[in-house]
């Protein structure tokens, strides 16, 4: 993989590498993403994972910054608190822009993973593999009771912003219904993991379409058509895997509450 990466990604891996080479704390390194899977062009991040000394794990969360900075070119960083990783380090670097997250485990937080990563570099590269091979590996997926308890409650706080005429409100948490549900469950409809719309372009043209049509311009009835789509997307998809415990009135109710609460423009 190394032989065809982009002279971007390729000469930062390697200075990855020697960085974590060259500190005694750090054990092995690992890369997933589209490295493993395929697919890794100029707009890729870099997705790698230090596996640390379990003694001296505090010490490199403590300044895993500075290790960031040592590896040159370090523009601006972050942790993932926002995604429920707070072992991750989200970096950019530059001057040639490229975004590289850096995730910082212990050896034993190896036995859970969602994807099968490449080892790089390791100080035991035997032992290292054999942890990976051990690892149960599976990608989060959400069921379909987490999608309806979710959605309804979305869908209707969209079509209230809807009303009240808040419409970047309403646009913002139809963005969050297709990250969080209906992205998820059009890959699950394709039969591959739940990656929110990540790559959805990829799927079958009807995919790609229908999330389409949820998209809304600044413009009321443009708001109002994209959560109807919204509406009848969760719905048919929520079909491949119906929930146990359906909310009830639903769709019913929520179509009532928009016609009320949002008609249609008078022609």
């Amino acid at each position: 993989m190394a032989d065809t990466l982009p002279a971007l990604h390729g000469g930062f891996l390697e200075k990855v590498r020697a960085a974590v080479a060259a500190d005694p704390r750090m054990i092995a390194l690992l890369v997933g993403g589209s490295y493993i899977h395929g697919g890794l062009d100029p707009y890729s991040d870099l997705d790698f994972v230090i596996v640390c000394d379990d003694a001296s794990y505090d010490d490199v969360m403590a300044s895993r910054l500075a290790f960031a900075e040592r590896i040159g070119g370090l523009l601006s960083a972050f942790t993932g608190e926002h995604v429920g990783e707070p072992r991750l380090l989200i970096c950019l670097y530059g001057p040639e822009l490229l975004h590289v997250d850096l995730k910082f485990v212990t050896a034993a937080e190896l036995q859970r993973r969602v994807e099968r990563p490449a080892v790089l570099f390791a100080r035991d590269r035997q032992w290292i593999e054999a942890r990976l091979e051990a690892a149960a590996i599976a990608w989060p997926a959400a069921t379909p009771e987490w999608f309806e308890r979710r959605a309804w409650i979305w869908l209707h706080y969209g079509a209230a912003k809807l009303a009240r005429g808040e419409l970047f409100e309403a646009i913002g948490i139809l963005g969050l219904l297709r990250d969080q549900v209906l992205g998820p469950m059009l890959h699950r409809r394709a039969g591959g993991p739940q990656r929110g719309v990540r790559k959805i372009e990829r799927l079958p043209p009807p995919a790609s379409a229908r999330l389409a049509a949820t998209v809304a311009a600044h413009e009321r009835e443009s708001v109002r058509a994209a959560l109807l789509a919204a509406i009848a997307l969760y719905v048919d998809l929520r079909s491949d895997a119906p929930p146990r415990d359906p909310v009830q009135a639903m769709p019913d109710a929520l179509l009532d509450y928009v016609n009320r609460h949002a008609p249609p423009a008078a022609p």
